[in-house]
């Protein structure tokens, strides 16, 4: 771990005036020590505030660490890269640094379209990002740590029932029955289900198009289809 002791060695003098450790060091620890048995994460623990020191600058008086989750990343792929870890430990490891501050803000209030871009950009790594920003949790305030796990579990809770409505929603056509009805002037029957089928097959494989492009593509399948 030689290739790691000149960056620890900055971590220990770095103060934090966010987690108010002694040092940086002290609260990278204290990560890596609640990180789960996983050694991606842990890895995402131990470098994840890497960046600190060379981004740390004052701004109004106080101390800021602007894109350290950057800096951290490419220096994480480097140090992994010396001690000769695979390739797809270093992608990972290198990606979660990357995203490690992503979470920061949603206390304050994320729209659907925000949490569907925090959980498109995690992708496979989702669960472990969560799992390193419970880990990344340190106060000694009880209460605080409990608020934060609150907001860890609504933030899942949310992406899982917005990832069963776009399930939902990709098993719909892009317009219902009642809007096929309407467009063409016909009556309940067979030929709205097969307007309908021939809908959710066009979405399948084009996707959602613009509504005047969807309804000029009914109306000729209603041309060649119709009784």
């Amino acid at each position: 771990m030689a290739a790691l002791v000149p960056e620890l060695l900055l971590l220990r003098m770095e103060q934090d005036p966010i987690h108010r450790h002694k040092d940086v060091l002290a609260h990278t620890v204290a990560v890596v020590a609640k990180t789960p048995d996983d050694l991606t994460v842990r890895l995402a623990a131990l470098f994840h505030d890497i960046g600190k020191p060379r981004t740390r600058s004052y701004e109004h008086g106080e101390v800021t660490f602007r894109h350290h989750e950057a800096v951290g990343a490419r220096m994480a792929r480097k140090r992994l890269t010396e001690l000769d870890f695979d390739e797809a430990m270093i992608e990972d490891v290198s990606e979660l640094v990357r995203l490690s501050g992503r979470f920061k803000g949603y206390a304050s209030g994320w729209s659907d379209s925000a949490v569907r871009r925090y959980a498109r950009d995690a992708g496979p790594l989702l669960g472990r990002l969560n799992q390193l920003v419970r880990s990344d949790c340190t106060t000694r305030n009880r209460a605080k740590e409990a608020d934060l796990h609150r907001q860890i579990d609504d933030l899942e809770r949310r992406i899982a029932a917005l990832a069963e409505a776009e399930r939902r929603a990709a098993r719909r056509p892009q317009i219902d029955g009642s809007a096929v009805m309407a467009h063409l002037g016909v009556p309940p029957g067979p030929m709205v289900g097969r307007a309908l089928a021939w809908l959710l097959e066009l979405k399948q494989s084009e996707g959602e198009l613009p509504e005047e492009e969807l309804l000029r593509r009914l109306d000729l399948w209603w041309s060649e289809n119709r009784p």
